[in-house]
Formats: C-alpha cells, sequence, structure tokens
C-alpha cells in the first residue's frame, strides 16, 4: 500500500458499510491489539486453555507492535465507521497475521484484508505466500482453502505469546488475486 497515495476502500453494500484499509501507524496499537485479544479470545476457544485466553490483555499487546518501521512487518488495518475492525501483517512473503474482530466475522472483511495483503506480497515479488494456521482452527481453515490456499506438508511448533502453539503450514500462488 506504500505505492497508493489514498487507502483503499472496500464496500459491503449487503452490510450497510464501506472500509477504509490502510497501513498502520502506532496511534492504532492498542486499537489493533484489541482486535487481536478478542479474536484469539473467540477464535481459538477450545484450542487453548481458556484460562490462558482470558488473561490476554490487549495493553500487553499493543506494546509490542511497530507500526512506525519501513523494515520488518508491514501491517494493513480495516477501518469501519472510525474504528479499526481488522488486519492484516506481512513478513516476508507470509501472511504473519489475518484477524477480523469476531463481532465482524463473515462480513467479506477479511477477504478484502487478505486480497490487499496478497497485492502488497505481489507488489514486494513474492510468487507464493505462505502462512502458518493453528492445528484445528477449522474456520480458518475453511476460509483459507476457499481463498485458494493449499496445506503445504511443514508443521511446527512454536511459542507465541508466551504459549506453544501446534502449527500447518499453507502456501498460495500470490498470482491468482
Amino acid at each position: 500500500m506504500a505505492a497508493r497515495t489514498a487507502a483503499a476502500r472496500a464496500e459491503f453494500p449487503w452490510y450497510g458499510s464501506r472500509v477504509e484499509l490502510r497501513r498502520a501507524v502506532p496511534a492504532d496499537a492498542l486499537a489493533v491489539a484489541r482486535v487481536h485479544v478478542r479474536s484469539w479470545q473467540a477464535g481459538y476457544r477450545g484450542l487453548l486453555p481458556d484460562g490462558y485466553l482470558d488473561g490476554l490483555r490487549a495493553e500487553d499487546r499493543a506494546a509490542r507492535y511497530t507500526f512506525d518501521r519501513d523494515d520488518g512487518p508491514r501491517t494493513i488495518v480495516a477501518v469501519e465507521f472510525g474504528a479499526i475492525v481488522g488486519f492484516a501483517t506481512t513478513d516476508g512473503c507470509e501472511l504473519a497475521a489475518l484477524y477480523v474482530d469476531p463481532d465482524r466475522w463473515r462480513s467479506g472483511i477479511g477477504g478484502a484484508l487478505i486480497a490487499e495483503a496478497l497485492a502488497e506480497l505481489a507488489r514486494a515479488g513474492c510468487r507464493d505466500a505462505r502462512l502458518w494456521l493453528l492445528v484445528g482452527n477449522t474456520r480458518a481453515q475453511r476460509f483459507y482453502e476457499r481463498g485458494g490456499w493449499t496445506p503445504n506438508g511443514e508443521r511446527r511448533v512454536q511459542r507465541v505469546w508466551g504459549i506453544e502453539v501446534d502449527e500447518v503450514g499453507y502456501r498460495r500462488d500470490v498470482s491468482l488475486t
């Protein structure tokens, strides 16, 4: 999105709103963290321990974001009626994060964010994109597979936000956007 002079707009007539997609700025950190935490708490319930999910705090997560750097991860936010309702982060040729506020799931915002993230990866010269998906997250699995992502046969266990997560890898040809 850096090459654009204006933010992208996505229209969702069935949802009655217009969503602006733009690069995240440092002032967005707490709002992005709220979406991130709420998404984990709703989406990973039953996959991660309830006590762990209940203890997540947006304020703790917000302190880790570095939206003011040109190197490293790049985050796109979806803004609806002045509020951040979702975000996508790319890092290298990876879709490192895609989260939408649970109240906005199935509204088209996730699809708009992923389309913009894939366009960003294409502009960066990536041919293939990859992502990691929490094992057992069937909602996300269906979402990504509908969008042309396929399992790549990789699996990893890593520590994220202080907890070990078991993930499977997915890939997608960026030119399919």
